[in-house]
């Protein structure tokens, strides 16, 4: 039988590292994923030495879907990945105005495609194997609009739409898949996308990576379709179901400056 394994992107840092830390201490043997191979190897070492699990590391441009695909490939041979966390992201701050669009078009194709190509793999491989989780990060910006921020919250939005639609395609199965959705974290990705001197990060506390993640990893282990983390955040999830269409990008604008 094919040993079972966890799959892990955008492992190199903040909620990445701790989905890690938690499945190692559940004795599950890991993959991996980011660009940053040393900072990865650096987390390897110390989950083998605290758990004596197995760790391999796989540096990886998300953004190629050629690569994903020949990583999942990679992946399941001779393996049975039960657990997939898809946690890369990117985002940027900015006007959609602005002349780049190189940021803005790997975070299409590391939120997005990336993450595509790697929840219908699994599906179909669990599906196959008898059963496995998958946990798909989004966050409260895939409620609504964002203005500065109008890509990454439609990625965002696309990532709880997809989630959703296939757990209930799922419904009756062994393969469940959950999508995690936090507000304001504190990790490299604020610093990553220009956003720590916004409002979201100065007038609210943000939250700490291993409690987020300790949320996102019950909320799969119980099968959950959808957990957002924190009240605050929940209202923010649910306010715009209430508020005036037109409205919901002003207020939301007010928090992404």
């Amino acid at each position: 039988m094919a040993a079972k394994w966890t799959l892990i992107t955008g492992a190199s840092e903040g909620l990445g590292v701790e989905f890690a830390r938690l499945a190692a201490a559940e004795g599950r043997d890991l993959i991996l994923v980011a660009r940053q191979g040393a900072k990865m190897e650096r987390l390897a070492e110390e989950l083998r030495a605290r758990h004596g699990v197995a760790v391999e590391v796989w540096p990886l441009d998300l953004s190629d879907p050629e690569a994903v695909e020949t990583l999942w490939r990679k992946a399941v041979l001779r393996r049975h990945v039960e657990i997939v966390v898809n946690n890369a992201g990117l985002g940027r701050n900015g006007p959609f105005s602005g002349p780049d669009f190189d940021r803005e078009r790997a975070s299409v194709m590391v939120n997005v495609v990336a993450l595509t190509i790697l929840t219908k793999r699994a599906v179909a491989h669990m599906v196959q194997q008898g059963g496995g989780r998958i946990l798909n990060v989004g966050s409260t910006a895939g409620f609504m609009p964002g203005p500065n921020m109008a890509v990454y919250h439609a990625t965002k939005a696309y990532v709880l739409s997809l989630g959703e639609a296939v757990a209930e395609e799922l419904r009756g199965t062994p393969v469940t898949i959950t999508t995690l959705c936090p507000g304001a974290t504190r990790t490299n990705f604020a610093k990553d996308a220009g956003i720590e001197g916004i409002t979201l990060f100065t007038a609210l506390r943000p939250a700490a990576a291993p409690r987020v993640a300790q949320a996102g990893w019950r909320a799969m282990q119980r099968g959950r379709r959808v957990k957002v983390t924190g009240l605050a955040n929940w209202l923010f999830s649910v306010g715009p179901r209430f508020a005036p269409r037109a409205l919901v990008p002003r207020i939301a604008a007010i928090f992404l400056k």
